[in-house]
């Protein structure tokens, strides 16, 4: 059952009166400032021109699975934005187009749960309806909102200007819907998990709230997107970190969010907002955070990760890896210098990449100068200096109440060619803090393999520097606590509330081409690259298959194949679950 509910609908007579308010932010549509900045808006729209249905007004469906001619409603609206940046032909139509379309699609009816939201694709049947039935986050996605939502803000405030006034008027009205739409939804009730700990969806609902309601005059929402904004500021501030720790894609996001904070929120004046004051800080030391975290000889950001759609980033799209592109250039941006992204995991993250190439002006001249030479070149942490001999230690913490029992401690080791990282927690659930073991990532070891290179992302195309292609272990999380030991060349894991059922299952990346073995029976003698020697207090013979694409005893995850390496206690062991892996890199 929903909750009881006060609702306001905007009504035409409304969006009228919401044109005669000022815009908060700069509505041009000026060229971008940025060289790389201005080539991924290029490639990104190259690549979306190409699954654009014109005489639909959509793109195409490219996501996994891919459809049989559906279209999809909230990568249409990133391609509406590069339309406008773009500017040429008939691409402002194009994009007042998408935006009626997508606009006109949305739930009206205030009663429901879904209410303001946008369809997934617009092709499916009317979500409730008959035997389609309204799941969360599948049938319709309350995301949309917030993604949507945040989008259609950029749109009026750097594009206004080619707007007309029926167009921004439906965005004003439309807002208003999502806005209020995104009030029903309270973490734990009605299978809703928006927690101010969800970081990326929860700044998104606070900016379109606090944004929203300013544009249209209405204090009780201001005062509501100023409400979880401090929630979210609240949890940071613990620790300097969002409680969705270290995503390559939904640290992109949050970052896309926490962007809006600091450029449409007011940091003073008479009414200042707590997203304008605090959103330019929170980027910073966020990035402050991943830049330690991110090793540029790999490709990738260390782990462990909250949540991730694959293993190596030189293999899949990341959000966080278009931030890379604009701030240091496409040829030091990880699986995307080859100029691939179609034929890569997660592909369909790509289609991000105008939203992030618009506000790039504005968000990388927050980033420091020290993480942004990090993207490009190993560095340890003593003074300045960069010497590839160095390896470092970085900890940090993170919170992410109410599935967190206790704040998750975090421990990484990086050196050249080998990363390891975990994390120490105490959960109320499996999978963490969002429930999916497939996304979360509590203990990863990353190396480089010894037998196949190829050009390093981050030298030019003409350098002869290489780069070793990655290898990874990572445990598939099976139990609620852990204890992590973190140590340079070791990681020790630790069940504190396991017995003789428990067990320790890796995820072990195959070896590359032109690898002398092919298939794996042991990790310390047939990985590519590294040795892995194994003791604790589980069964030394380990239980082995393969996930593969055709075959195996499993699918891959993320479009990852892997092998499993799953180590058992002995029967009748009264012995607390460990596991202890020595790790050289050879």
């Amino acid at each position: 059952m929903l909750l009881e509910r006060v609702t306001w609908v905007a009504s035409s007579l409304l969006g009228l009166v919401l044109l005669a308010f000022g815009s908060f932010g700069v509505s041009s549509a000026a060229e971008l400032k940025s060289l790389h900045a201005q080539n991924l808006l290029v490639e990104s729209m190259d690549f979306m021109d190409k699954i654009y249905d014109r005489d639909a007004g959509y793109l195409y469906y490219f996501y996994y699975p891919l459809a049989a001619g559906q279209h999809e409603t909230r990568s249409s609206m990133w391609y509406a934005t590069g339309l406008l940046q773009r500017n040429r032909g008939d691409d402002v139509d194009q994009a007042v187009r998408i935006i009626k379309n997508i606009i006109g699609d949305q739930e009206k009816n205030e009663t429901l749960q879904w209410f303001g939201d946008y369809t997934v694709y617009p092709e499916q049947p009317t979500v409730g309806h008959g035997d389609y039935k309204p799941v969360i986050y599948s049938s319709w996605d309350p995301n949309w909102r917030g993604f949507i939502g945040t989008n259609l803000i950029v749109i009026y405030e750097e594009f206004g200007a080619l707007l007309p006034g029926d167009v921004k008027q439906l965005i004003l009205s439309s807002l208003y819907n999502a806005t209020v739409g995104d009030s029903y939804r309270v973490g734990g009730v009605d299978d809703d998990n928006l927690y101010p700990s969800y970081s990326n969806p929860a700044i998104m609902r606070a900016v379109a709230s606090g944004w929203t309601g300013r544009q249209c005059g209405d204090a009780n929402m201001t005062a509501a997107g100023e409400t979880y904004a401090r929630e979210v500021l609240d949890l940071f501030d613990r620790n300097q970190t969002l409680s969705e720790f270290n995503s390559g894609t939904y640290m992109g996001v949050s970052l896309y969010g926490l962007t809006l904070w600091a450029k449409y929120m007011p940091a003073s004046g008479s009414d200042p907002s707590v997203m304008g004051v605090h959103g330019a800080r929170m980027i910073r030391q966020i990035w402050e955070t991943a830049g330690k975290m991110y090793n540029a000889n790999l490709g990738n950001l260390a782990g462990p990760w909250d949540r991730a759609y694959g293993y190596d980033m030189n293999k899949y799209v990341s959000i966080f890896s278009l931030y890379i592109w604009t701030l240091v250039g496409k040829e030091s941006t990880p699986g995307l210098s080859s100029g691939q992204t179609w034929s890569m995991a997660h592909a369909d993250d790509f289609e991000y990449a105008p939203l992030i190439a618009v506000l790039a002006p504005f968000h990388d001249a927050l980033v420091p100068k020290d993480t942004v030479a990090r993207l490009t070149a190993f560095s340890s942490l003593e003074g300045d200096g960069r010497d590839d001999e160095h390896t470092y230690m970085h900890t940090a913490s993170a919170f992410s109440p109410p599935h967190d029992l206790a704040a998750r401690n975090i421990t990484t080791w990086l050196s050249p060619e080998l990363t390891i990282g975990a994390e120490s927690f105490r959960e109320s659930i499996v999978g963490g803090p969002r429930e999916d073991s497939s996304q979360w990532n509590p203990a990863v070891v990353q190396w480089a393999h010894s037998s196949r290179s190829a050009t390093h992302p981050s030298s030019n195309s003409n350098s002869e520097k290489k780069k070793k292609s990655v290898g990874y272990l990572t445990l598939y999380p099976t139990e609620p606590a852990l204890d992590a030991e973190v140590m340079p060349g070791n990681l020790n894991l630790t069940y504190p509330n396991g017995n003789a059922t428990s067990s320790f299952t890796f995820l072990v990346s195959a070896n590359p081409l032109g690898s002398a073995k092919r298939d794996l029976a042991s990790l310390e003698e047939d990985l590519d690259g590294v040795k892995i020697g194994v003791s604790g207090s589980v069964h030394p013979v380990p239980i082995i298959s393969f996930c593969g694409l055709v075959g195996g005893s499993c699918k891959p995850i993320h479009g990852f194949e892997f092998w499993n390496f799953t180590y058992v206690m002995p029967a009748n062991s009264t012995a607390v679950p460990n596991i202890n892996l020595a790790i050289n890199a050879e």
